[in-house]
């Protein structure tokens, strides 16, 4: 039992935040444990929350799983580095694209999950192309793009914790902060709990919970830490005098700029966001996401922005919070904990936890829900496994990804959150011509698609691979045309390669069949 003492030294001024954050994680879990007492022991409870989720519910889920590290540390940490350009060149044009995605693709292929069973993008794909062995194209493809997704959190993670937790210990570790490794070990097993025990349904509720943390508390950190600079306006002078490009214009080309508008196609494609689509109870629950999204992004996205530039004038060399070299993924923790009390700290990163958290559980189990679904049950035979079986085998799998993810983390600390994110989105938005034309095209040919496939995770490879694997962060396609120099985001040339191999392989190989096309285009059909 502990003393008074013991337990006095948990409230002292280095050791607050980590109470409250530790508090906030046991809180968490209790919910997560809490929600599974609602699990009605089936594969489709556990994978799909028996299609019973409403519209606010889907509406936080959506947001918090696309809401990620990337949203809230990566693009302070790019405001801090490019500047205020860094708003236009994602968030804006995300708000647009993603609720035109939930609109053209996710109503539609909610609907066609209702219709014919369907718990994952592979199944769908299986039918729609009449091809059984598309999942071993799109299994790997899919579960690779998503690793460096989980990665993101996993990194942000330990770094938020680390940069909070400053001096807080000092007999146990050096520089008397938890280290990233154990932050971000601590951050999986949370995360791995509630998903193990609760399935979907504990993921929704968390995600619910913890994207209105995320959101309250991360408007509580722009009025607290503007108010320390003296106010939205004086902090914003300070830049202009300092540094005013990054109050007034990008570094960034127009034409690069502009290609970034590619990259928010990737939700079209994300696997996890797919699988939260199946879960709502109806289509007109999918009202509010598409209506609300947009505004959401823009409550997230603002602050963080305008944190990343007001940063540029006081934690650089000519600023007074500049002590020693960081990383662009630490000035959102370095603020909170530099400008705002150790209470307050303790839960602004707690909401910052909880943004990075409500993505890594919707992908802990939709790899879980992949593998088991679409690589043992189908290929194994349906009639072999029994649903305790199913769940059991999502489970195991989920606990191999998140050790996997854990470990290649470990190998990764220091890359730019937004760069790896970047890269990782390409990915996805380079297999958007797929979704796009099995929805809306009949002539798309099985062969098409495995050229799609095979055509966008080559190209992504090869200029990953050019980049360094997103340790260059400047990386580029340029194209010269009359003496001029024109440079455009790799994401161009990824969605040209698979776009290309899709339409011409498509053209030139045997249409689908008449019983195909009758199942997915009914009235296009009947019509002619």
């Amino acid at each position: 039992m502990m003393t008074f003492a013991q337990i006095s030294s948990l409230f002292s001024n280095e050791k607050i935040s980590f109470t409250i954050i530790s508090g906030y994680l046991l809180l968490l879990l209790l919910l997560g444990l809490g929600s599974s007492r609602m699990f009605r022991g089936t594969s489709k409870d556990f994978m799909l929350a028996s299609h019973s989720i409403g519209p606010f519910m889907l509406l936080m889920s959506i947001f918090g799983t696309t809401m990620t590290a990337f949203a809230l540390v990566g693009s302070t940490g790019e405001a801090f580095k490019e500047g205020i350009g860094v708003y236009g060149m994602m968030a804006s044009s995300s708000g647009i694209i993603h609720s035109l995605c939930f609109f053209i693709l996710g109503v539609k292929l909610w609907k066609l999950g209702q219709k014919y069973g369907y718990k994952t993008q592979i199944q769908y794909f299986r039918d729609r192309l009449d091809s059984d062995k598309i999942g071993l194209v799109l299994f790997p493809v899919i579960v690779g793009l998503v690793i460096p997704y989980l990665l993101i959190g996993v990194m942000a993670s330990g770094t938020v914790i680390f940069n909070t937790t400053r001096g807080a210990f000092p007999d146990l570790f050096e520089g008397g902060a938890i280290p990233k490794e154990l932050a971000s070990l601590a951050i999986c097993c949370v995360v791995l709990v509630y998903v193990f025990f609760g399935g979907m349904r504990g993921t929704a509720w968390a995600n619910t919970f913890q994207t209105l943390v995320f959101m309250v508390l991360g408007v509580i950190t722009f009025v607290t830490i503007s108010a320390k600079l003296g106010g939205v306006t004086a902090a914003s002078e300070a830049v202009m005098e300092l540094h005013p490009d990054k109050l007034v214009r990008t570094n960034i080309p127009k034409l690069q700029f502009f290609t970034y508008l590619f990259i928010p196609l990737s939700v079209g494609m994300f696997p996890h966001l797919f699988q939260h689509w199946l879960t709502a109870r109806s289509a007109s629950t999918f009202k509010l996401p598409v209506v609300a999204h947009p505004l959401f992004i823009m409550i997230v996205w603002v602050p963080c922005v305008l944190l990343g530039v007001w940063a540029t004038s006081i934690m650089t060399e000519d600023g007074p919070m500049f002590a020693e070299k960081f990383n662009a993924n630490a000035v959102l923790a370095v603020m909170v904990s530099k400008m705002t009390t150790p209470t307050l700290a303790g839960f602004l990163t707690a909401g910052i936890l909880a943004a990075i958290m409500s993505s890594l559980d919707s992908q802990f189990l939709c790899v879980g829900t992949i593998f088991t679904e679409d690589m043992v049950v189908h290929y194994k035979g349906r009639d072999k496994i029994t649903d305790t079986q199913e769940i059991w085998l999502a489970r195991g799998f989920i606990v191999a990804i998140v050790a996997l993810t854990y470990v290649l983390a470990l190998f990764l600390q220091g890359t730019r959150i937004f760069s790896l994110a970047v890269w990782c989105f390409s990915g996805f938005s380079s297999l958007f011509p797929l979704i796009l034309a099995a929805l809306y095209w009949k002539r798309l040919t099985k062969a098409g698609a495995y050229a799609c496939v095979i055509a966008a995770f080559a190209s992504w490879l090869y200029l990953f691979a050019q980049a360094d694997f997103a340790g260059n962060p400047d990386y580029v396609l340029q194209l010269s045309l009359g003496g001029e120099e024109y440079k455009m985001m790799p994401v161009v040339g990824m969605i040209a390669c698979s776009t290309l191999a899709l339409v011409i392989v498509s053209l030139f190989t045997k249409p689908p069949r008449k019983e195909t096309l009758e199942k997915f285009f009914p009235e296009q059909t009947t019509s002619k």
